[in-house]
């Protein structure tokens, strides 16, 4: 699955497809707009890469101060504020995809 076929599902689809690991369908569901959902299930995801998408979930809710946490938790640089979300959310699926 591309990152355009995953956009394309969070729009058509009522669910995630069954085939995504847990962290693309965290993604997933933050893409279609289920935030509780996103943020219940990347805290299911032990390794960094679950600190990751918090810290993407609570950037995108404005909670800067918690979002650095989550990346520091992550190993991840903090984004600058001019990245927007949408944006930091495509790279993140393209890595992941990768």
């Amino acid at each position: 699955m591309t990152a355009a076929e995953l956009t394309q599902s969070t729009c058509t689809d009522a669910h995630p497809p069954e085939h995504l690991n847990a962290a693309l369908k965290a993604l997933w569901l933050s893409k279609a707009g289920r935030w509780d959902a996103a943020h219940d299930a990347c805290q299911l995801i032990a390794d960094p890469i679950g600190a990751w998408i918090h810290a993407h979930l609570h950037r995108e809710e404005g909670d800067h101060a918690n979002a650095a946490y989550w990346y520091h938790r992550a190993q991840k640089p903090v984004p600058p504020r001019s990245l927007c979300i949408e944006d930091e959310w495509q790279l993140m699926v393209e890595k992941l995809i990768s």
